[in-house]
Protein backbone atom coordinates (compact mmCIF):
# COMPACT_ATOMS: atom_id res chain seq x y z
CA UNK A 1 0.00 0.00 0.00
CA UNK A 2 1.23 3.49 -0.74
CA UNK A 3 2.42 5.58 2.22
CA UNK A 4 0.99 8.73 0.72
CA UNK A 5 -2.43 10.31 0.93
CA UNK A 6 -2.47 10.14 -2.84
CA UNK A 7 -0.55 7.99 -5.35
CA UNK A 8 2.89 9.27 -6.26
CA UNK A 9 3.06 7.40 -9.54
CA UNK A 10 2.10 10.50 -11.47
CA UNK A 11 4.24 12.40 -13.90
CA UNK A 12 3.99 15.68 -11.99
CA UNK A 13 5.06 14.30 -8.59
CA UNK A 14 7.99 12.36 -10.05
CA UNK A 15 9.11 15.41 -12.00
CA UNK A 16 8.96 17.55 -8.87
CA UNK A 17 11.18 15.09 -7.00
CA UNK A 18 13.74 15.14 -9.81
CA UNK A 19 13.66 18.94 -10.02
CA UNK A 20 14.09 19.21 -6.27
CA UNK A 21 17.32 17.21 -6.45
CA UNK A 22 18.50 19.16 -9.49
CA UNK A 23 18.01 22.58 -7.87
CA UNK A 24 19.20 21.50 -4.40
CA UNK A 25 22.52 20.11 -5.61
CA UNK A 26 22.85 23.01 -8.05
CA UNK A 27 22.54 25.50 -5.20
CA UNK A 28 25.03 23.64 -3.03
CA UNK A 29 27.71 23.46 -5.72
CA UNK A 30 27.59 27.25 -5.90
CA UNK A 31 28.11 27.47 -2.15
CA UNK A 32 30.86 24.84 -1.89
CA UNK A 33 32.81 25.95 -4.99
CA UNK A 34 32.35 29.72 -5.33
CA UNK A 35 31.53 31.06 -1.87
CA UNK A 36 35.22 30.92 -0.88
CA UNK A 37 36.02 33.25 -3.78
CA UNK A 38 33.46 35.72 -2.43
CA UNK A 39 35.01 35.54 1.04
CA UNK A 40 38.45 36.20 -0.42
CA UNK A 41 37.05 39.09 -2.47
CA UNK A 42 35.73 40.80 0.68
CA UNK A 43 39.13 40.55 2.35
CA UNK A 44 39.24 37.34 4.39
CA UNK A 45 42.54 35.45 4.61
CA UNK A 46 42.87 31.79 3.70
CA UNK A 47 43.03 30.74 7.34
CA UNK A 48 39.92 32.79 8.12
CA UNK A 49 38.15 31.19 5.15
CA UNK A 50 39.24 27.73 6.28
CA UNK A 51 38.13 28.28 9.87
CA UNK A 52 34.80 29.68 8.70
CA UNK A 53 34.12 26.72 6.38
CA UNK A 54 35.20 24.33 9.17
CA UNK A 55 32.19 25.57 11.13
CA UNK A 56 29.94 23.62 8.76
CA UNK A 57 31.13 20.09 9.63
CA UNK A 58 31.35 21.04 13.31
CA UNK A 59 27.81 22.40 13.47
CA UNK A 60 26.56 19.37 11.53
CA UNK A 61 27.52 17.13 14.47
CA UNK A 62 24.71 18.79 16.43
CA UNK A 63 22.37 19.86 13.65
CA UNK A 64 21.87 16.40 12.13
CA UNK A 65 20.59 14.74 15.33
CA UNK A 66 18.39 17.77 16.08
CA UNK A 67 16.63 17.79 12.71
CA UNK A 68 16.45 13.99 12.61
CA UNK A 69 14.69 14.05 15.97
CA UNK A 70 12.16 16.63 14.75
CA UNK A 71 11.62 14.64 11.58
CA UNK A 72 10.78 11.56 13.63
CA UNK A 73 8.40 13.58 15.82
CA UNK A 74 6.51 15.24 12.99
CA UNK A 75 6.55 12.22 10.67
CA UNK A 76 6.69 14.74 7.82
CA UNK A 77 10.08 14.85 6.08
CA UNK A 78 8.81 17.20 3.40
CA UNK A 79 7.85 19.86 5.96
CA UNK A 80 11.22 19.52 7.73
CA UNK A 81 13.07 20.05 4.44
CA UNK A 82 10.96 23.12 3.61
CA UNK A 83 11.80 24.58 7.04
CA UNK A 84 15.52 23.89 6.58
CA UNK A 85 15.57 25.33 3.05
CA UNK A 86 13.64 28.43 4.17
CA UNK A 87 16.03 28.98 7.07
CA UNK A 88 18.98 28.56 4.69
CA UNK A 89 17.57 31.16 2.28
CA UNK A 90 16.86 33.64 5.07
CA UNK A 91 20.18 33.29 6.87
CA UNK A 92 22.35 33.48 3.76
CA UNK A 93 20.96 36.98 3.22
CA UNK A 94 22.30 38.00 6.63
CA UNK A 95 25.65 36.38 5.80
CA UNK A 96 26.06 38.52 2.70
CA UNK A 97 25.01 41.64 4.61
CA UNK A 98 27.27 41.05 7.61
CA UNK A 99 29.76 43.90 8.14
CA UNK A 100 32.04 42.46 10.85
CA UNK A 101 33.83 39.19 11.53
CA UNK A 102 31.81 38.34 14.66
CA UNK A 103 28.59 38.85 12.71
CA UNK A 104 29.89 36.71 9.83
CA UNK A 105 30.75 33.83 12.18
CA UNK A 106 27.43 34.11 14.04
CA UNK A 107 25.29 34.16 10.90
CA UNK A 108 27.33 31.35 9.31
CA UNK A 109 26.88 29.19 12.41
CA UNK A 110 23.11 29.64 12.20
CA UNK A 111 23.22 29.13 8.44
CA UNK A 112 25.08 25.82 8.79
CA UNK A 113 22.57 24.67 11.41
CA UNK A 114 19.87 24.73 8.72
CA UNK A 115 22.01 23.88 5.69
CA UNK A 116 24.28 20.96 6.65
CA UNK A 117 21.57 18.30 7.28
CA UNK A 118 19.74 18.98 4.01
CA UNK A 119 21.62 16.42 1.90
CA UNK A 120 20.97 13.47 4.21
CA UNK A 121 17.33 14.49 4.61
CA UNK A 122 16.92 14.82 0.84
CA UNK A 123 18.07 11.21 0.47
CA UNK A 124 15.56 10.19 3.13
CA UNK A 125 12.86 12.06 1.21
CA UNK A 126 13.63 10.13 -1.96
CA UNK A 127 13.60 6.82 -0.09
CA UNK A 128 10.27 7.73 1.50
CA UNK A 129 8.61 8.47 -1.85
CA UNK A 130 9.89 5.36 -3.64
CA UNK A 131 9.11 2.99 -0.76
CA UNK A 132 6.65 0.29 -1.87
CA UNK A 133 7.19 1.26 -5.52
CA UNK A 134 9.40 -0.23 -8.26
CA UNK A 135 11.32 3.05 -8.53
CA UNK A 136 15.08 3.05 -7.82
CA UNK A 137 16.93 5.54 -5.64
CA UNK A 138 19.61 6.14 -8.26
CA UNK A 139 17.12 7.25 -10.91
CA UNK A 140 16.25 10.27 -8.72
CA UNK A 141 19.62 10.86 -7.04
CA UNK A 142 21.31 11.11 -10.44
CA UNK A 143 19.36 14.33 -11.04
CA UNK A 144 21.32 15.82 -8.14
CA UNK A 145 24.56 14.91 -9.91
CA UNK A 146 23.23 16.42 -13.14
CA UNK A 147 22.26 19.63 -11.34
CA UNK A 148 25.66 19.75 -9.63
CA UNK A 149 27.57 19.38 -12.91
CA UNK A 150 25.46 21.69 -15.08
CA UNK A 151 25.23 24.42 -12.46
CA UNK A 152 28.98 24.31 -11.82
CA UNK A 153 29.91 25.03 -15.42
CA UNK A 154 27.07 27.53 -15.93
CA UNK A 155 27.75 29.41 -12.69
CA UNK A 156 31.44 29.73 -13.54
CA UNK A 157 30.55 31.36 -16.84
CA UNK A 158 27.92 33.66 -15.31
CA UNK A 159 30.18 34.80 -12.46
CA UNK A 160 32.96 35.55 -14.93
CA UNK A 161 30.52 37.92 -16.65
CA UNK A 162 28.83 39.46 -13.63
CA UNK A 163 31.47 39.28 -10.90
CA UNK A 164 31.69 37.16 -7.76
CA UNK A 165 29.33 39.49 -5.86
CA UNK A 166 26.41 37.89 -7.73
CA UNK A 167 27.03 34.52 -6.11
CA UNK A 168 24.37 35.40 -3.54
CA UNK A 169 21.75 35.93 -6.26
CA UNK A 170 22.50 32.58 -7.92
CA UNK A 171 22.51 30.71 -4.62
CA UNK A 172 19.25 32.26 -3.44
CA UNK A 173 17.47 31.71 -6.76
CA UNK A 174 18.26 28.01 -6.87
CA UNK A 175 17.26 27.51 -3.24
CA UNK A 176 13.89 29.16 -3.91
CA UNK A 177 13.38 26.91 -6.94
CA UNK A 178 14.20 23.88 -4.74
CA UNK A 179 11.59 25.00 -2.20
CA UNK A 180 9.06 25.39 -5.01
CA UNK A 181 9.76 21.86 -6.24
CA UNK A 182 9.25 20.43 -2.74
CA UNK A 183 5.98 22.31 -2.36
CA UNK A 184 4.61 20.55 -5.45
CA UNK A 185 5.28 17.12 -3.95
CA UNK A 186 2.31 15.27 -2.43
CA UNK A 187 2.38 14.87 1.40
CA UNK A 188 4.73 12.26 2.81
CA UNK A 189 3.85 11.14 6.32
CA UNK A 190 6.46 8.55 7.17
CA UNK A 191 10.17 9.11 7.59
CA UNK A 192 12.45 6.47 6.14
CA UNK A 193 15.01 4.91 8.44
CA UNK A 194 18.42 6.55 8.60
CA UNK A 195 21.47 5.79 10.73
CA UNK A 196 21.23 7.06 14.30
CA UNK A 197 23.82 7.10 17.02
CA UNK A 198 23.09 5.18 20.23
CA UNK A 199 25.49 5.13 23.16
CA UNK A 200 25.31 1.37 23.69
CA UNK A 201 26.11 0.70 20.04
CA UNK A 202 28.84 3.34 20.08
CA UNK A 203 30.56 1.77 23.08
CA UNK A 204 30.37 -1.67 21.48
CA UNK A 205 31.73 -0.79 18.07
CA UNK A 206 34.52 1.47 19.35
CA UNK A 207 36.07 -1.51 21.16
CA UNK A 208 36.41 -3.21 17.77
CA UNK A 209 40.09 -2.58 16.98
CA UNK A 210 39.70 -3.11 13.24
CA UNK A 211 36.78 -0.70 12.98
CA UNK A 212 38.53 1.89 15.18
CA UNK A 213 41.67 1.62 13.03
CA UNK A 214 39.53 1.98 9.91
CA UNK A 215 37.91 5.16 11.30
CA UNK A 216 41.21 6.76 12.37
CA UNK A 217 42.96 5.95 9.09
CA UNK A 218 39.86 7.12 7.21
CA UNK A 219 40.02 10.50 8.93
CA UNK A 220 43.69 10.78 8.00
CA UNK A 221 42.96 10.05 4.33
CA UNK A 222 39.88 12.26 4.15
CA UNK A 223 41.46 15.39 5.69
CA UNK A 224 43.33 16.23 2.44
CA UNK A 225 40.09 15.74 0.51
CA UNK A 226 38.42 18.28 2.81
CA UNK A 227 41.34 20.66 2.21
CA UNK A 228 40.89 20.32 -1.54
CA UNK A 229 37.13 20.84 -1.37
CA UNK A 230 37.64 24.07 0.57
CA UNK A 231 40.61 25.57 -1.25
CA UNK A 232 40.66 24.24 -4.81
CA UNK A 233 38.80 27.26 -6.20
CA UNK A 234 41.24 29.62 -4.46
CA UNK A 235 44.16 27.62 -5.82
CA UNK A 236 42.85 27.82 -9.39
CA UNK A 237 42.40 31.60 -9.25
CA UNK A 238 45.77 32.04 -7.52
CA UNK A 239 47.59 30.49 -10.49
CA UNK A 240 45.64 32.59 -12.97
CA UNK A 241 42.46 30.61 -13.58
CA UNK A 242 39.02 32.08 -14.13
CA UNK A 243 35.77 31.26 -12.41
CA UNK A 244 34.81 29.37 -15.56
CA UNK A 245 37.86 27.14 -14.95
CA UNK A 246 36.63 26.56 -11.39
CA UNK A 247 33.31 25.42 -12.82
CA UNK A 248 35.10 23.09 -15.27
CA UNK A 249 37.11 21.54 -12.42
CA UNK A 250 33.94 20.87 -10.42
CA UNK A 251 32.24 19.43 -13.51
CA UNK A 252 35.11 17.02 -14.14
CA UNK A 253 35.13 15.93 -10.49
CA UNK A 254 31.50 14.80 -10.70
CA UNK A 255 31.20 13.75 -14.34
CA UNK A 256 31.97 10.04 -13.90
CA UNK A 257 30.80 9.59 -10.31
CA UNK A 258 27.58 7.71 -11.06
CA UNK A 259 29.38 5.48 -13.55
CA UNK A 260 31.92 4.51 -10.90
CA UNK A 261 29.19 3.63 -8.42
CA UNK A 262 27.64 1.37 -11.05
CA UNK A 263 30.97 -0.37 -11.60
CA UNK A 264 31.47 -0.80 -7.86
CA UNK A 265 28.01 -2.35 -7.57
CA UNK A 266 28.82 -4.70 -10.43
CA UNK A 267 32.33 -5.87 -9.62
CA UNK A 268 33.19 -5.12 -5.98
CA UNK A 269 33.67 -8.23 -3.82
CA UNK A 270 32.06 -8.17 -0.38
CA UNK A 271 35.07 -9.59 1.49
CA UNK A 272 36.69 -7.80 4.40
CA UNK A 273 40.26 -8.51 3.32
CA UNK A 274 39.48 -7.48 -0.26
CA UNK A 275 37.86 -4.21 0.88
CA UNK A 276 40.80 -3.25 3.08
CA UNK A 277 43.07 -3.92 0.12
CA UNK A 278 40.87 -1.64 -1.99
CA UNK A 279 41.17 1.12 0.63
CA UNK A 280 44.95 0.82 0.51
CA UNK A 281 44.85 1.17 -3.28
CA UNK A 282 42.41 4.10 -3.17
CA UNK A 283 44.62 5.84 -0.59
CA UNK A 284 47.59 5.45 -2.95
CA UNK A 285 45.52 7.01 -5.72
CA UNK A 286 44.66 9.85 -3.32
CA UNK A 287 48.38 10.40 -2.71
CA UNK A 288 48.99 10.48 -6.48
CA UNK A 289 46.18 13.00 -6.87
CA UNK A 290 47.65 15.32 -4.23
CA UNK A 291 51.14 14.98 -5.71
CA UNK A 292 49.81 16.02 -9.09
CA UNK A 293 47.98 18.95 -7.49
CA UNK A 294 51.17 20.08 -5.73
CA UNK A 295 53.10 19.98 -9.02
CA UNK A 296 50.40 21.65 -11.16
CA UNK A 297 51.26 25.04 -12.61
CA UNK A 298 48.32 25.67 -14.96
CA UNK A 299 44.61 26.03 -14.09
CA UNK A 300 43.69 23.49 -16.78
CA UNK A 301 46.01 20.94 -15.16
CA UNK A 302 44.22 21.39 -11.82
CA UNK A 303 40.87 20.96 -13.54
CA UNK A 304 41.98 17.78 -15.35
CA UNK A 305 43.32 16.21 -12.15
CA UNK A 306 39.81 16.40 -10.67
CA UNK A 307 38.78 13.47 -12.88
CA UNK A 308 40.46 11.30 -10.23
CA UNK A 309 37.79 12.44 -7.75
CA UNK A 310 35.31 9.83 -8.94
CA UNK A 311 37.61 6.88 -8.15
CA UNK A 312 39.29 8.36 -5.03
CA UNK A 313 36.45 9.98 -3.11
CA UNK A 314 33.78 7.81 -4.72
CA UNK A 315 35.81 4.65 -4.16
CA UNK A 316 36.67 5.39 -0.55
CA UNK A 317 33.14 6.35 0.46
CA UNK A 318 31.58 3.35 -1.32
CA UNK A 319 34.08 0.83 0.03
CA UNK A 320 33.96 2.36 3.50
CA UNK A 321 30.18 2.05 3.62
CA UNK A 322 30.36 -1.63 2.63
CA UNK A 323 33.19 -2.33 5.06
CA UNK A 324 31.34 -0.73 7.97
CA UNK A 325 28.44 -3.09 7.37
CA UNK A 326 30.74 -6.14 7.42
CA UNK A 327 32.84 -5.13 10.42
CA UNK A 328 29.92 -4.35 12.74
CA UNK A 329 27.38 -6.82 14.22
CA UNK A 330 23.94 -6.46 12.71
CA UNK A 331 22.24 -4.73 15.72
CA UNK A 332 24.81 -1.92 15.68
CA UNK A 333 25.26 -1.33 11.94
CA UNK A 334 23.18 1.85 11.87
CA UNK A 335 25.33 3.29 14.64
CA UNK A 336 28.45 2.18 12.78
CA UNK A 337 27.32 3.95 9.60
CA UNK A 338 26.60 7.11 11.61
CA UNK A 339 30.08 7.04 13.16
CA UNK A 340 31.65 6.48 9.74
CA UNK A 341 29.72 9.35 8.15
CA UNK A 342 30.40 11.76 11.02
CA UNK A 343 34.13 10.96 10.96
CA UNK A 344 34.41 11.30 7.19
CA UNK A 345 32.33 14.44 6.66
CA UNK A 346 32.36 15.97 10.15
CA UNK A 347 35.66 15.54 11.96
CA UNK A 348 37.69 15.49 8.75
CA UNK A 349 36.00 18.65 7.51
CA UNK A 350 36.85 20.55 10.69
CA UNK A 351 40.50 19.45 10.63
CA UNK A 352 40.81 20.00 6.89
CA UNK A 353 39.46 23.55 7.05
CA UNK A 354 41.72 24.61 9.93
CA UNK A 355 44.92 22.80 8.96
CA UNK A 356 44.48 23.47 5.26
CA UNK A 357 43.86 27.17 5.81
CA UNK A 358 46.94 27.48 8.03
CA UNK A 359 49.17 25.61 5.55
CA UNK A 360 47.85 27.48 2.51
CA UNK A 361 48.23 30.89 4.11
CA UNK A 362 51.70 30.35 5.62
CA UNK A 363 53.39 27.95 3.20
CA UNK A 364 51.32 27.96 0.01
CA UNK A 365 49.13 25.47 -1.84
CA UNK A 366 52.08 23.26 -2.81
CA UNK A 367 52.90 22.56 0.86
CA UNK A 368 49.22 21.95 1.62
CA UNK A 369 48.90 19.32 -1.09
CA UNK A 370 52.27 17.74 -0.21
CA UNK A 371 51.02 17.34 3.36
CA UNK A 372 47.88 15.76 1.98
CA UNK A 373 49.99 13.32 -0.03
CA UNK A 374 51.88 12.34 3.14
CA UNK A 375 48.62 11.79 5.05
CA UNK A 376 47.31 9.55 2.25
CA UNK A 377 50.52 7.51 2.10
CA UNK A 378 50.34 6.86 5.84
CA UNK A 379 46.72 5.83 5.42
CA UNK A 380 47.63 3.47 2.56
CA UNK A 381 50.34 1.84 4.68
CA UNK A 382 47.91 1.39 7.56
CA UNK A 383 45.20 -0.18 5.41
CA UNK A 384 47.77 -2.48 3.78
CA UNK A 385 48.88 -3.64 7.23
CA UNK A 386 45.28 -4.43 8.24
CA UNK A 387 44.76 -6.26 4.93
CA UNK A 388 47.81 -8.40 5.66
CA UNK A 389 46.69 -9.22 9.20
CA UNK A 390 43.20 -10.27 8.12
CA UNK A 391 44.59 -12.36 5.26
CA UNK A 392 46.73 -14.25 7.76
CA UNK A 393 44.43 -14.52 10.76
CA UNK A 394 40.90 -13.96 9.48
CA UNK A 395 38.32 -11.71 11.12
CA UNK A 396 36.11 -12.64 14.06
CA UNK A 397 32.91 -10.63 14.21
CA UNK A 398 32.46 -9.22 17.74
CA UNK A 399 29.78 -11.07 19.68
CA UNK A 400 30.08 -14.27 17.62
CA UNK A 401 32.19 -17.41 17.81
CA UNK A 402 32.64 -17.58 14.05
CA UNK A 403 36.04 -16.72 12.63
CA UNK A 404 35.73 -15.71 9.01
CA UNK A 405 37.97 -17.30 6.42
CA UNK A 406 39.77 -14.39 4.72
CA UNK A 407 39.00 -15.85 1.31
CA UNK A 408 35.29 -16.33 1.89
CA UNK A 409 32.37 -13.99 2.40
CA UNK A 410 31.72 -13.45 6.12
CA UNK A 411 28.83 -15.53 7.50
CA UNK A 412 26.52 -13.07 9.27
Amino acid sequence: MSILNEPIETKSSLTSLRLFNFFLYGSMVIFTSFFQLYLQDVGMTKFEIGSLMALGPFVSLFANPFWRSWGDRLHNMRRIIVIMLSGTVLLIQFVFQADSYPMVYLTMTLFFFFQTPIFSHSNSLILGYIQDTPRKFGSFRIWGSIGWAITAIAAGQILDWTGISQVSTLFTTLLILAIGAVMFLPPLHRSSHTPTLHFKGFATIMTNRYFLSFILLGVLVSVPNAMNNTFMSLYITEIGGSKRMVGLAVLLSSLFEMGMFFLFDRFMKRKISWLFGCLALVSLLFSLRWLLMAEATLPLEVAAIQVLHCVTFGGFFYVGTQLTMLLIPRPFRATGQAVYTLSWSGLSGVIGGLVGGWLFQNFGAEAMYQTGMLFSLIGAAGFAQIWSLIRKHGYELPGTIHEADPDEDPIY
